[in-house]
C-alpha cells in the first residue's frame, strides 16, 4: 500500500514514498550502470582463447562485444519511448527488467563470439530503455520541489551501478585465479534485473500518463497518495487534465511532431545528447587505462586507477543532486562545461609537453578525476532531468525516445573515434574536444531555458513560447527570459 501508516508524519511519508517509488525505478539505472562498466573487466579474460575459457576475441572483435551494446541502446531507447507513450512506464519497465534478466544470463552463458554480440545487443535495448523511460517515469510521478534530486537519482544508480561493476571485476579478478571469472563478472547483473521487475509491483503507475488515457480518476488516487495534501493533488490533476485536452494524443507518431516549436525542441534535446558526449565522458570512462598506460603506468595499476573513476563519479552525482534544485539546471550545466573545458586544455598540455614518467602519469590521471568530477555533479545529472522535463506529455516518451536514442549514437561515435585519434593525435585529441565544448557553451547559453522551479506543464508552456513565439489562450502575455524561471 502506499497509503502511510496513521499517526505518521504527514510531510515526511509522502516524501519518504517519492523516495521509494524512485529507489525502485533506479533499479534499471543500477542495471545501466553495472552492465556499460563491467565489460571493461571482462574484455582481458574474453580475449583468452576457447581452450583456456576465454572466447579468442581480437581487437576487432573486442570492439564488436563492446559497441553491441550501445547500438543496442539506440535502438531501445526509441522503441521503449514509444511504447511506453501506448502502454505506461511501468509495464515497460517489467519487460525491461526481463530482458536485463535474459542478457545477464545469456551473456554469462555465450558460448562464441556472434552469441556474446547478438546478446549484448540484446542487453542494450534494455539499458537503452532504462535510460529513456527512467528519467521519464521518475519526473512525471514527483512534484516540482522533488524531481530534480529524484530525477538525479538515476544518475547517481547508473555511476554506482559502474563503480560496483569495477570493483567487482577488480575483486573477482583478484580473488579467483580462474579463466571463467568473467562470466561471474556479467551474472551478477541478474541482481538489479530482479530487483526491478519485484519492485516495480510496488510502485504507482504515472499519474500523467493515466490522465493522458483519459483514467482522470485513477490519476487522482495516485496523485493524492504522492501529495501532501488532497488539495495539491486535486489542483495537480486538473492541470494535467487541462493541458492534455490541448493535445493530439491520438494522432501519429509523424503528426505529434508536425508543428514547428516541437522540431526545434526535439533538435535542442538532440543537441544535449550531443553536448554530453561531446565531453568526452565515455572515452574515459572505456579508455582509462588507455590513456594512463600511454603515460608509462604499468597495466594493473592503471586497472586498479580505473575505481578510481567510479569512485569520482558517485561522489559528484550525489552532490549533483543537493545542488540541483539550489543552482537551477542551466547554471550547473555552464560551470560543468566551463571546467570541462579546462581540464581537457589541462590534459592536452600533460600528454603533448611532458615526458613518460610518473609525475604524467599522476597529473594526467588527477586531470581525469577533475573532469570526472564536474562532469557527473554538472552535466550527466542535469542532462537526464532536463530529458525528463522538456517534452510535453502528449509525445515525452517518442520524443525522449528519438533524442535518447541519437545520445546512444553519439555514444558509439565517440567510443569508436577515440581510440582512432589517440593513435592519429596522440595527446591534441584533448584540445580537439575542448574547441568542440566551447561551442556546446555557447550552445546552451543561446538554446537553453532554465526549469528550474516549475510544474511539468509550466514547463511545456515554457518550451512552447520560447521556440514558438506564441502563447495559449488564457496564459499571461508575459515571456520569461531565458535562465530564469517564471
Amino acid at each position: 500500500m502506499l497509503t502511510p501508516e496513521h499517526g505518521a508524519p504527514r510531510r515526511l511519508s509522502k516524501s519518504a514514498i517519492l523516495w521509494r517509488v524512485a529507489a525502485i525505478a533506479t533499479m534499471g539505472s543500477l542495471g545501466f550502470g553495472y552492465d556499460t562498466g563491467v565489460i571493461s573487466g571482462a574484455l582481458p579474460f574474453m580475449t583468452l582463447p576457447a581452450s583456456e575459457g576465454g572466447l579468442g576475441l581480437t581487437p576487432v572483435s573486442e570492439g564488436a562485444v563492446a559497441s553491441a551494446l550501445i547500438f543496442g541502446g539506440a535502438v531501445g531507447a526509441l522503441c521503449a519511448g514509444r511504447l511506453a507513450d501506448r502502454y505506461g512506464r511501468l509495464a515497460m519497465l517489467k519487460l525491461l527488467a526481463l530482458l536485463f534478466a535474459a542478457g545477464a544470463i545469456g551473456s554469462a552463458l555465450a558460448p562464441n563470439l556472434w552469441a556474446m554480440i547478438a546478446i549484448r545487443f540484446v542487453l542494450g535495448i534494455a539499458v537503452g530503455g532504462a535510460s529513456s523511460i527512467v528519467p521519464v517515469f521518475i519526473a512525471e510521478v514527483a512534484g516540482p520541489k522533488h524531481r530534480g534530486r529524484l530525477v538525479c537519482q538515476s544518475e547517481l544508480m547508473v555511476v554506482s551501478g559502474q563503480c560496483i561493476a569495477y570493483m567487482t571485476s577488480a575483486l573477482l579478478a583478484h580473488l579467483f585465479d580462474s579463466p571463467l571469472t568473467w562470466r561471474y563478472m556479467l551474472a551478477i547483473a541478474l541482481i538489479p534485473a530482479a530487483l526491478l521487475y519485484i519492485g516495480m509491483n510496488f510502485v504507482p503507475n504515472s499519474p500523467r500518463w493515466l490522465v493522458a488515457k483519459g483514467r482522470l480518476s485513477e490519476a487522482k488516487s495516485i496523485l493524492r497518495e504522492l501529495r501532501d495534501c488532497p488539495h495539491e493533488a486535486d489542483r495537480e490533476a486538473r492541470e494535467i487534465a487541462q493541458q492534455c485536452s490541448r493535445e493530439p494524443h491520438r494522432a501519429s507518431a509523424l503528426r505529434q511532431l508536425n508543428q514547428p516549436w516541437l522540431i526545434k525542441l526535439l533538435l535542442v534535446g538532440t543537441g544535449l545528447g550531443f553536448v554530453l558526449q561531446a565531453t568526452g565522458v565515455n572515452a574515459f570512462m572505456y579508455y582509462t587505462p588507455i590513456i594512463l598506460k600511454a603515460t608509462g603506468m604499468g597495466t594493473h595499476a592503471a586497472l586498479v586507477a580505473t575505481i578510481g573513476n567510479g569512485v569520482v563519479s558517485v561522489i559528484a552525482a550525489a552532490l549533483g543532486m543537493w545542488l540541483i534544485n539550489r543552482m537551477g539546471r542551466r547554471s550547473m550545466l555552464l560551470l560543468g562545461l566551463a571546467v570541462v573545458v579546462l581540464t581537457q586544455v589541462f590534459l592536452g598540455a600533460v600528454l603533448n609537453f611532458m615526458p613518460a614518467s610518473m609525475a604524467q602519469s599522476y597529473l594526467a590521471l588527477g586531470g581525469i578525476l577533475v573532469f570526472l568530477f564536474f562532469m557527473q555533479m554538472c552535466i550527466g545529472p542535469v542532462y537526464w532531468v532536463l530529458m525528463a522535463e522538456i517534452f510535453p506529455t502528449h509525445s515525452r516518451g517518442l520524443m525522449n525516445g528519438i533524442a535518447v536514442g541519437l545520445f546512444w549514437v553519439f555514444n558509439a561515435i565517440v567510443a569508436f573515434a577515440f581510440p582512432i585519434a589517440m593513435a592519429l593525435f596522440g595527446g591534441m585529441t584533448f584540445f580537439l574536444f575542448a574547441v568542440v565544448n566551447i561551442g556546446s557553451i555557447i550552445f546552451c547559453t543561446l538554446c537553453l531555458p532554465e526549469t528550474k522551479g516549475l510544474s511539468l506543464e509550466e514547463i511545456e508552456r515554457l518550451m512552447q513560447r520560447t521556440f514558438g513565439g506564441t502563447r495559449q489562450a488564457g496564459e499571461a502575455s508575459d515571456k520569461p527570459v531565458l535562465g530564469t524561471p517564471r
